[in-house]
């Protein structure tokens, strides 16, 4: 007998569901409160791409005299180098204001929106770069790079 398959998925677009808030402090950020949410900045109405955000760990050569097999065990945990690019103002009234170099916060990912309930990932962060973009025919933005200084809270129930 063959296993179950996976749930049918209900599939969607980003773009208009997910929510990225910055949050400056959080009590228990594996467990944020509703009130401390509340007390972000929804970024996601000036943000035109993200990268990074993820976690993977390395893997480590396990080698031993019983074969010339090489298996592998997972090691230390990295996140990957982090940034967020948002539109920038002809008045420099933008994200410079909120999250200027050395910034120490919270990166909250709703990937589905911000649903009672479901999933969000807390990343505990401190801003590296705030940079201005200039291209030829590209809107004026600014990138902001994160490191991410503790293990994030991936999965966590969004009050």
């Amino acid at each position: 007998m063959a296993p179950p398959p996976l749930t049918v998925t209900t599939r969607y677009v980003p773009e208009g569901t997910r929510k990225i808030y910055w949050v400056a402090t959080i009590a228990t950020y594996t467990a944020p409160t509703r009130p401390e949410l509340n007390a972000g900045i929804d970024l996601s109405n000036e943000i035109a791409e993200i990268t990074g955000f993820t976690v993977s760990s390395d893997t480590v050569d396990v080698p031993d005299l019983s074969g010339r097999f090489t298996a592998k065990v997972a090691g230390r945990i990295n996140a990957a180098d982090s940034a967020i690019r948002f539109y920038a103002s002809s008045t420099s009234n933008d994200v410079r204001t909120v999250l200027p170099r050395d910034t120490v916060g919270y990166v909250v990912t709703l990937w589905e929106g911000d649903v009672t309930g479901q999933k969000m990932d807390v990343w505990p962060v401190k801003v590296t770069a705030a940079s201005v973009q200039t291209g030829i025919d590209d809107p004026a933005s600014i990138e902001i790079g994160f490191v991410i200084t503790r293990v994030p809270a991936q999965n966590v129930a969004i009050p």
